[in-house]
């Protein structure tokens, strides 16, 4: 079985030898056993914390290049009458640990009925779409990448744990 092992950096020319498809779940996982569109068994290694990212692409055990394709699933296309309405619909889903890509003038979240129905009862426009998922990658994360940026963002691990300060804390 093709053990894919490293992540290359965004850019590298490469001959890319097969295709993974996989939805947002199964991107974030940093073990996971899958099957290229070739009918080929892989076993996925990275770093934890890792997110891969359509078009991202890993180096198998035996030199194999293996291009990521975000697969197409359930979600719901969110829409605001104007900027400050959407901002209102994503702070009620960030206050909700929702994950939700951005996208010009919408929110992408997972299918999900009860957090449509807050978003509706906010006045936001909700569709559903079969779409790929590419949500933010949250404060440490890293960032996101973005097709046809010239910078690298490289991953980074998310802290298990994390101590939030918040203004009422006192010091102990």
């Amino acid at each position: 079985m093709l053990t894919l092992n490293t992540k290359l950096d965004p850019g590298t020319a490469v001959n890319v030898d097969g295709e993974l498809i996989l939805p947002y779940d199964q991107r974030e996982k940093s073990r996971l056993r899958a099957t290229l569109i070739s009918g080929e068994d892989v076993a996925v290694f990275t770093v934890r914390g890792t997110i891969l990212r359509d078009g991202d692409v890993l180096r198998g055990d035996d030199g194999r290049v293996v291009k990521i394709t975000a697969a197409h699933e359930a979600t719901y296309r969110v829409v605001g009458d104007t900027p400050h309405h959407l901002l209102r619909c994503a702070f009620h889903l960030g206050n909700r640990h929702t994950q939700a890509q951005v996208g010009d003038g919408f929110l992408r979240i997972r299918k999900d009925a009860v957090l449509k129905e807050m978003l509706e009862g906010l006045g936001a426009r909700v569709t559903e779409e079969d779409a790929a998922f590419e949500p933010e990658s949250g404060a440490y994360g890293g960032g996101h990448h973005h097709h046809g940026d010239d910078h690298h963002h490289p991953l980074a691990p998310i802290p298990v744990r994390q101590k939030i300060h918040r203004p009422g804390d006192t010091q102990a």
